[in-house]
């Protein structure tokens, strides 16, 4: 159990500090003045040599072993599954709270896993294992748009295609699509190495290994995280997950049945007052969420609501939202901001 007490600020560590999560957590930090007492950002040997920019200097990157998490207070992770189930343990039996963004402990009963628009106070579990689970991408904009609905309607199944940006799969899947692009343009055959396949002007509906279902991984945290953060685990979701040439925001095309006939009008005035979702939808106008346009927000934007014509109590509509900040690194945040703001 974490010995972690309230204090006016903290010592916070970013497992994972030169990432694309990492980086981004690093300026959320800044950004929102969370009460940082000490930046520690550390990586891989990889990256030694590197600085990152916090409060107006210049830290060098710091190797991470079990020394460099020592006195630590919280921990953000953000450096894969394998580094999360080698040092999160450790360092949350230190005393450190960890905020890991892996899949590793998402489904662990015992460790909350978090949106803080849909289920802040399943945080408050933390203590139990010294760590708190931070979502899949795609789940936590899917969550932030469901839990309204359900409130106002009640879910019974749900259906969700994904668009996911490039940059959900790190950097170096971003480097390797613009890498593909300038191929194409230049006559060339774009190599690919991240993906399975060339991602420059393609979609590929494959992220992540495949299960002996026929699901992917990636689906199967989906339909899981979706059912765990929403505390209905008998609800019926299904999801196809799609990489698609895109550097940052995931979309997502969503069909939900519900309880109660529920009219798109209605939806919308429940998702507008809705916390941390912005309603653009205006066919007349062309207006609707784009990923192009959400990059750099911290909002989940869903537009395209209409009624299913199948079903006299559906609802389709379409969601996006910046994956690298509300999709990942600004969920770990705000869990961060809870937990010192309620539960200490």
């Amino acid at each position: 159990m974490s010995t972690l007490q309230k204090k006016p600020a903290y010592v916070v560590a970013v497992v994972g500090a030169t990432g694309a999560v990492g980086s981004e957590m690093i300026h959320l930090l800044e950004e929102r003045k969370f009460p940082v007492e000490r930046l520690v950002p550390l990586a891989s040997d990889r990256s030694m040599g590197r600085q990152v920019t916090f409060g107006g200097a210049e830290l060098d990157v710091v190797a991470l072993h079990p020394k460099a998490l020592a006195s630590v207070d919280i921990a953000l992770f953000s450096a894969g599954g394998s580094v999360s189930a080698e040092y999160a343990p450790m360092a949350a039996a230190a005393g450190t709270l960890v905020i890991d963004n892996s899949s590793t402990f998402r489904m662990e009963p015992d460790v909350p896993l978090v949106v803080p628009e849909v289920n802040s106070a399943t945080a408050a579990g933390w203590r139990r294992r010294g760590m708190i689970a931070n979502p899949n991408c795609s789940t936590i904009q899917l969550t932030v748009v469901l839990k309204p609905l359900h409130e106002a309607a009640g879910l019974t199944r749900v259906v969700v295609a994904t668009y996911q940006a490039t940059s959900g799969a790190g950097g170096r899947a971003m480097d390797e699509m613009l890498a593909q692009i300038r191929a194409v343009f230049a006559g060339e055959e774009p190599e690919n190495h991240i993906f399975p396949h060339p991602i420059a002007f393609n979609c590929l509906p494959q992220i992540d290994r495949f299960l002996d279902n026929g699901y992917t991984k990636e689906e199967w945290k989906v339909i899981e995280e979706s059912k765990k953060i929403l505390g209905l685990p008998d609800l019926c979701v299904t999801a196809t997950a799609v990489r698609v040439p895109v550097f940052i925001g995931h979309s997502e095309a969503v069909n939900v049945s519900l309880e109660r006939p529920l009219s798109a009008d209605e939806a919308r005035a429940f998702l507008r007052v809705a916390p941390g979702v912005i309603v653009e939808d205006d066919p007349a106008t062309q207006t609707y969420p784009q990923a192009r346009r959400v990059a750099g927000s911290d909002a989940v934007y869903v537009g395209r609501i209409r009624q299913d014509v199948s079903q006299p109590r559906g609802l389709d509509f379409w969601v996006v939202a910046d994956n690298l900040r509300k999709g990942a690194a600004l969920n770990a945040v705000q869990i961060a901001e809870i937990v010192t703001a309620r539960y200490l």
